[in-house]
């Protein structure tokens, strides 16, 4: 039974009140491949660091279609033209741009789909819906798309001073209590503006453009990209990657049905038709959680024992280095599990990896942020500004890690 439009706010432990603005959004938060991402964790395993990071894709999606309507408002009343119904296409967009996102949010484009991503994914969703809606999301997928002819509503969707950035920074911020994340996103939004169907910033809003991308920075190295929360990631790549080879391999593993469908499929972009999207939209954080639980006493040595790590909380041990590191290190602790426990590299390499993480706060070489300076000039903030943190801000940083199991494994 369909239910009637009676809700018409949530209250945001962030912005406080959130309106919904009509009924085609409402039925959208309603439809069940959106109440989905109330099961889908924005931060992943995060809060295996920080506790508090039990938020959700769906907070989030929320949170940035709130967000859009500040937006909106602002560029309308500073003399840009947006219709109603463009308007309408950039709180669906926006509401749905990360609908697409797997349990934990990045783990399955990385294990058990093979290089599919969250944005393709989202938008089989969209166009799945638009069927459903009578063609009401056109013009959102459109925009999503980045195809419509006004480049600054394509910006406000996916830029690098989005409404998606806007919210995700200050809401990991508050709910990892990392204050350095915290941006003001009300007065960046109040200094919007566009100049040759570009978005823009106004000049006197160039501090907040400058904490944002400070606090961007703060929150990669801090809280994104943090040791532990890599490690963990890398772990629970591993279980997905280590419980598709046992079943390909006809190994007998309990899951739930949807699980066991990507554990057996080999999906790609080319065969992900819309059974398998209607499958996909079965799945989240619990199948996975509920899966470890009971792999964690499977006779697999790999298997269990990974799902223990990420269960228990007794992870890898992982070291950061600026500098790769040695392949010598890699095979010294390869050879020494590979002795301690009978198994084979192949076993031995799911608990002793490299990698390397990269950290750039700023692109200057995509889609830059520009400044509306009081002489009419436009310039990009690297520029614009005398904060000359931002030139090393647009530079790449990267850290190479190692990860290897604790002596008492």
């Amino acid at each position: 039974m369909k239910s009637n439009n009676k809700l018409k706010i949530f209250n945001d432990p962030i912005y406080g009140f959130i309106t919904i603005p009509n009924s085609v959004i409402f039925d959208l938060i309603q439809h069940k491949y959106f109440q989905r991402l109330r099961r889908i964790s924005q931060m992943g395993l995060s809060y295996l660091v920080y506790p508090g990071a039990h938020h959700t894709r769906f907070h989030h999606a929320l949170g940035s279609m709130h967000l859009m309507q500040k937006a909106v408002n602002v560029l309308r009343f500073k003399g840009v033209e947006i219709s109603k119904d463009e308007e309408n296409a950039l709180f669906i967009a926006i509401l749905l741009h990360d609908i697409g996102h797997g349990p934990f949010s990045h783990a399955m484009e990385n294990s058990i789909v093979n290089n599919v991503s969250h944005e393709e994914i989202s938008l089989r969703f969209m166009q799945t819906l638009n069927e459903e809606f009578n063609g009401s999301l056109t013009l959102a997928i459109s925009i999503f798309k980045g195809e419509y002819g006004r480049k600054f509503m394509c910006q406000l969707i996916s830029s690098q001073l989005d409404m998606d950035r806007a919210d995700y920074l200050k809401r990991d911020s508050f709910y990892t209590g990392v204050a350095e994340g915290n941006v003001n996103s009300e007065r960046l939004i109040t200094m919007l503006n566009v100049v040759d169907d570009g978005l823009v910033v106004e000049e006197k809003g160039i501090y907040s453009v400058e904490k944002f991308l400070i606090a961007r920075r703060f929150m990669y190295w801090q809280v994104y990209l943090h040791k532990t929360g890599v490690v963990a990631e890398q772990l629970l790549m591993r279980i997905l990657q280590r419980a598709k080879e046992l079943v390909v391999q006809g190994t007998d593993l309990k899951c739930s049905e949807s699980l066991m469908f990507f554990l057996k499929s080999e999906i790609t972009s080319e065969n992900f038709n819309l059974e398998t999207l209607k499958t996909f939209a079965n799945l989240d954080d619990y199948d996975i959680v509920s899966a470890m639980k009971d792999w964690q006493y499977n006779e697999d040595f790999v298997l269990s024992n990974l799902c223990e790590m990420i269960i228990n909380r007794d992870l890898l041990k992982i070291k950061l280095k600026n500098k790769p590191i040695a392949a010598k290190a890699l095979l010294t602790h390869s050879e020494a599990l590979k002795t301690k426990y009978n198994i084979s590299k192949h076993e031995a390499d799911y608990f002793v990896f490299m990698g390397k993480i990269t950290n750039q706060a700023y692109q200057n070489n995509k889609q830059n942020i520009n400044i509306l300076l009081k002489s009419g000039k436009v310039k990009d903030i690297v520029k614009a500004t005398d904060q000359l943190n931002l030139k090393a801000l647009s530079k790449p940083v990267t850290k190479y890690y190692i990860c290897y199991p604790k002596k008492r494994m």
